[in-house]
């Protein structure tokens, strides 16, 4: 039987207002119990907020508001009752306990939101992305999570699946005619097109997964560029803070510096490195390796250069970037002049001036968020759960089978396998497909409330 659950789904601590959630098939009746007021919640019409009083054996605990929505519209699909009630802890903590007395139990981590997705609310994927919008940290990350709450990645994928199901089922027809040999339900011809055509978006998507995962985690940008060139320096401008020892000592950065920073609602994770140079001090030339590996996983390189002493209209030797912008092909490179206070009449279209000392760093600014702005339009749909890429690249795996299996003309029997392999890691992306250890797994996550 279906119990009614019961907790805090507002931050733990002293606040203006906390709100308790109380959902399942006693949920009215529960908080009625202890609710007085103008109305008796039995009664209440969906969708409506009552003003009262909460009280138990003649004692009044508050004042609240209680929302009440009957099923299945709600957001679990259950009856839910939510409580606004002054934020004191002695007056959550005292609801919450009555609530339990009266018959609710306190709910699990994520519980709210799996009754939704068991009583078909939301699938899976719209499931872990009320996760990703609660955590999320940065506009982009909200915009991200928002859409696949709306479905982006499950309409698309749902879409592939009941066009790939509809010849699955006609090839598990043949088979059941498997006697005669000459008859054929589903035409190779139009599968082959429908394989490639699935098998080219589940790729677009599978790309797409290093700009969802970097909108998540934040950009990473690498700052690059010989000894000198005020590489920390911009590292400690962009942040704000002195996080980068800056000194005139070639070799001072011997490891790579990492934090994040927020701009224009873009989080980046910037990374700054040693400076690149031939040295045989050997902790240096750690740096140096660890240098390049970051900006080998960096979606954005900032190459920065210096007026060359004594010549202020030219620029540093950049031959030791040259292997590692080979090794990122698809990074998009930033070329900065640093230090550009000292070349006031070097003009080349090719650099971004700044000066990192100075502060004067707003041109910079503005490429990384117009790089990564343009990186978010390369898909209208993105992955960005590492669960979600797991499943769709086995379904690439199988439709590419699929392909093959065409192509060298293999029966229905066996073809009938891989489709159903590809149907299957579709189905788990969206739930369609699951088990409990996956849900438990996924919503232990959460937090309690929702």
């Amino acid at each position: 039987m279906l119990n009614t659950i019961c907790a805090i789904s507002t931050p733990y601590g002293t606040g203006g207002i906390a709100v308790i959630r109380v959902s399942g098939p006693e949920a009215v009746s529960i908080v009625d119990s202890l609710f007085v007021g103008r109305t008796s919640l039995a009664d209440a019409q969906p969708n409506t907020i009552h003003f009262g009083r909460i009280q138990r054996d003649g004692e009044t605990l508050d004042q609240v508001l209680c929302s009440v929505f009957r099923a299945p519209h709600s957001f679990t699909g259950d009856d839910t009752v939510e409580i606004a009630c002054h934020g004191s802890l002695y007056i959550q903590q005292t609801l919450l306990l009555w609530l339990i007395d009266a018959g609710a139990r306190m709910a699990q981590a994520g519980e709210f939101t799996r009754r939704a997705f068991l009583n078909g609310k939301m699938d899976l994927t719209q499931a872990e992305a009320v996760a990703d919008l609660i955590a999320s940290q940065s506009k982009a990350e909200k915009d991200l999570a928002l859409s696949q709450l709306r479905g982006s990645v499950s309409n698309e994928l749902a879409s592939l699946r009941e066009r790939l199901l509809h010849f699955t089922s006609l090839i598990e027809l043949e088979l059941d005619f498997a006697d005669h040999e000459e008859l054929e339900f589903a035409d190779r011809s139009e599968l082959n097109e429908l394989a490639a055509e699935i098998e080219r978006k589940l790729q677009a998507l599978l790309t797409s997964f290093r700009t969802g995962n970097a909108i998540r985690n934040g950009i990473p940008v690498a700052i690059i560029g010989a000894p000198n060139v005020g590489k920390s320096t911009l590292l400690n401008a962009l942040l704000g803070e002195q996080r980068a020892i800056v000194s005139d000592i070639q070799g001072t950065t011997r490891d790579t510096i990492e934090d994040t920073i927020l701009i224009d609602g873009i989080l980046f994770r910037l990374i700054d490195t040693a400076g690149l140079r031939a040295t045989d001090d050997t902790l240096e030339n750690l740096g140096i390796a660890r240098s390049r590996q970051a900006a080998r996983n960096a979606q954005i390189l900032i190459s920065v250069s210096a007026p060359v002493s004594n010549h202020p209209n030219s620029v540093a030797d950049s031959t030791l970037l040259e292997p590692i912008l080979d090794f990122t092909p698809t990074a998009t490179v930033l070329n900065v002049l640093n230090k550009s206070d000292l070349a006031p009449n070097f003009d080349d279209p090719k650099f971004i001036k700044i000066c990192a000392l100075n502060g004067d760093i707003a041109p910079l600014k503005q490429a990384l968020v117009r790089v990564a702005k343009e990186s978010f339009r390369t898909s209208a749909v993105m992955l960005s759960n590492a669960r979600h890429y797991e499943a769709v690249s086995r379904a690439h795996e199988a439709i590419i089978r699929v392909q093959q299996g065409l192509s060298q003309g293999l029966s229905g029997e066996l073809l009938s396998l891989d489709l159903q392999d590809c149907l299957s890691a579709l189905g788990e992306v969206t739930g369609q497909i699951t088990n409990t250890e996956v849900l438990t797994n996924i919503f232990s996550k959460f937090c309690i409330g929702k």
